[in-house]
């Protein structure tokens, strides 16, 4: 989804970049970089990523779609720290100095941090482990061996093994991803002119208003949620059922659920993305459901539920893979040959043009300040390499024991190749903002699944999976914070320190969050709210790489391959038909993710673009201010609501009314 925002992150670094002249000609001295970590940059740093961990997680385990918060993390950093050192002065007591520097590094701490609920599969692989995606898979399916039910053990002791490697695996490179290739790096650099808009007189006032719309709404959204939870006693209660469009709609999940996560969500993606949603969720439900449903006792048994993967459940987790891999398999390509040609380039001429992924626009490049700054804050090669071989060993030990389906040498080849991985994946989200860990993900899940055998191969993929994964996605996000560093003029010490204690928050905030919904909730249920599609997806992902083709239902594989015909098809028009046409193609990886979570969250995010659209109309200068701090109150209003809620449920105590919706 990050792609989608390259125009309007660059529409703000135009906006922006006045301001941030203006500060850069007054600048401060720079604090040493053990200044700019700080006691209480560490405590904002834990509670801005433990919010964030549990909102990600509920999107997670609901619709599997996870938005950027970067910028977001950056209010709400300054903020916190605002709020802090303006209490201590009223109280008398002397507090240091509040710098961007300081800003940026609780803003990359909170994102690590949180970063490992997206990049850990607690929705998608390590989800697809447990017994319950087992059975809905189906336990006489072929190739569909092997579970492992989650404990807080394991989740943890995984993630500490897999997480790190990350941090240490590009280290050596950043000066040529940074200053040689001058890499853009979109999501980083507006993170960057955000911050450094904030610490100027005039940006401190814009800050101000945002901070007080975020505070607004973060009550409404969590008054409005408690207030929902009173109607929820029984299954299907509450508003979230409501028949906005009536009953048949209903069972056919067009309805809006009244959930202001998803309106917020919606509030911070593009357009695109949630039309394209709402697209793929009309094509699904709207059409080719319901068509499949009536070929019952055709195409398959008429004595099957629903939910086994012979009956309908099978061609909606393998369309909606079809979908996923023609999307990533187009992408994977272009990125791959875009980095290529780029490389050759810079080889040849000694130069890189900059390219957006969806639009051009001038970005700050920083001065030779800035490069002098970066080149002597240096970080020892020698901890980059003996960082990458300890977590390595500890990795090559680990993963076999918790795993007997992992062969040592299955981690020994993976960690060869991931580097090089990351580094084209760090490339190609420096000149196109798009982070492709989770394409580099499916194909080691693919390699290793059939390397594996029908035994050990969904297990084994799965893991594999999530080694190649998180290692790719961590390493390109580390890049981005880098770029921040090097535009606010944050050490790069600081920000791998940052980055380290921020990952090891994730590596116990993450399991922690996760298992607060697993404990309380029913998750993986495909009737109620707590589907987690992508955990079917990503087991049924493994089986393909171990049975083939073979594991399709009936006539299956000709609808598979119009779906991957049409995502890859649409992608080639975007490229190559005139700007003015191709950006209204749509997205094929977003169409993908209502086929099994539903139509109702798609609803949802399209009145968030609605508001967005509207309050552009009629006032585009407040709303290009506050639509940020309005979409995250609404969503860290209702996702710190789950955090009573969980409690509440696990103690046992319910809602005193159902307020339900039937024809009777």
């Amino acid at each position: 989804m990050e792609g989608a925002r390259v125009a309007e992150e660059i529409e703000k670094l135009e906006d922006t970049e006045q301001s941030d002249s203006k500060y850069n000609a007054t600048e401060k001295p720079i604090p040493h970089w053990t200044e700019q970590l700080t006691f209480r940059g560490l405590v904002a740093s834990s509670i801005i990523g433990t919010m964030y961990s549990i909102i990600i997680m509920k999107l997670n385990l609901t619709t599997g779609l996870s938005p950027t918060l970067n910028v977001s993390a950056a209010l709400l950093s300054f903020f916190f720290l605002k709020a802090w050192t303006k209490i201590l002065s009223q109280l008398g007591f002397k507090t240091a100095p509040f710098t961007k520097q300081e800003n940026t590094v609780v803003q990359t701490c909170a994102v690590a941090c949180y970063s490992i609920s997206v990049a850990g599969g607690f929705g998608s692989y390590m989800l697809g482990l447990n017994r319950r995606t087992y059975e809905l898979t189906g336990v006489d399916t072929p190739g569909n061996v092997g579970y492992k039910n989650p404990t807080m053990g394991w989740f943890t002791g995984f993630l500490f093994s897999v997480c790190f490697v990350g941090l240490f695996s590009l280290i050596p490179l950043r000066k040529i991803m940074i200053l040689d290739y001058k890499l853009p790096y979109p999501s980083g650099t507006a993170t960057a002119v955000l911050i450094n808009n904030f610490h100027t007189p005039q940006g401190d006032i814009a800050a101000k208003k945002q901070v007080r719309g975020f505070l607004k709404f973060f009550g409404i959204s969590f008054v409005w949620s408690f207030f929902q939870w009173f109607f929820t006693n029984g299954d299907m209660c509450g508003f979230a059922q409501f028949p906005t469009f009536g009953l048949q709609a209903r069972k056919q999940t067009f309805f809006f659920d009244f959930s202001l996560t998803y309106v917020g969500a919606g509030m911070i993606v593009s357009h695109l993305v949630n039309l394209s949603l709402l697209l793929g969720a009309i094509i699904s439900w709207g059409i080719t459901w319901p068509l499949l449903a009536n070929l019952k006792g055709d195409w398959y048994p008429a004595k099957l539920p629903e939910s086994s993967m012979r009956s309908l459940a099978g061609y909606k987790a393998f369309l909606t893979i079809a979908l996923i891999l023609g999307d990533g398999l187009y992408n994977f390509t272009k990125i791959i040959i875009f980095t290529t040609k780029s490389l050759y380039d810079k080889s040849k001429v000694k130069k890189i043009k900059i390219v957006a992924d969806e639009g051009n626009g001038h970005l700050i490049q920083g001065d030779e300040k800035h490069d002098a700054y970066f080149v002597k804050e240096t970080i020892p090669l020698w901890v980059a390499y003996i960082g990458y071989i300890v977590f390595t060993i500890i990795a090559i030990i680990a993963i076999p024991l918790m795993f007997h389906q992992i062969k040592w040498y299955y981690v020994v080849i993976a960690y060869i190749l991931a580097p090089v991985l990351g580094f084209s994946n760090a490339y190609g989200a420096g000149l196109t903002d798009i982070n492709m860990a989770y394409n580099y993900g499916k194909v080691a899940l693919f390699i290793f699944a059939a390397w594996s055998g029908r035994d050990s191969g969904v297990v084994a993929g799965l893991i594999a999976c999530g080694l190649v994964k998180s290692l790719v996605y961590i390493s390109a996000d580390l890049m981005h914070d880098f770029r921040t560093g090097y535009l606010t003029l944050t050490s790069p010490r600081s920000m791998v320190v940052s980055q380290a204690i921020g990952t090891a928050m994730g590596c116990v905030i993450a399991p922690l969050s996760f298992f607060l919904f697993y404990k309380a909730f029913d998750i993986g249920n495909p009737n109620g709210i707590w589907k987690a599609p992508y955990a079917l997806v990503y087991r049924n992902m493994a089986i393909l790489g171990v049975e083939g083709f073979s594991a399709l239902p009936k006539n299956c594989l000709s609808l598979c391959c119009g779906f991957f015909g049409f995502a890859v098809g649409v992608n080639v028009l975007r490229d190559f038909l005139p700007a003015k046409y191709g950006r209204w193609m749509p997205l094929p990886v977003a169409m993908a993710v209502p086929l099994i979570a539903g139509a109702n969250f798609a609803i949802d995010m399209c009145v968030g673009s609605v508001i967005v659209f509207t309050w552009s109309k009629i006032n585009s200068a407040k709303a290009k201010l506050m639509v940020p701090a309005v979409a995250s109150g609404l969503l860290c209003g209702d996702g710190v609501w789950i955090l009573p809620s969980a409690l509440l449920a696990l103690a046992k105590v319910h809602p005193p009314i159902c307020m339900k919706f039937d024809k009777s």
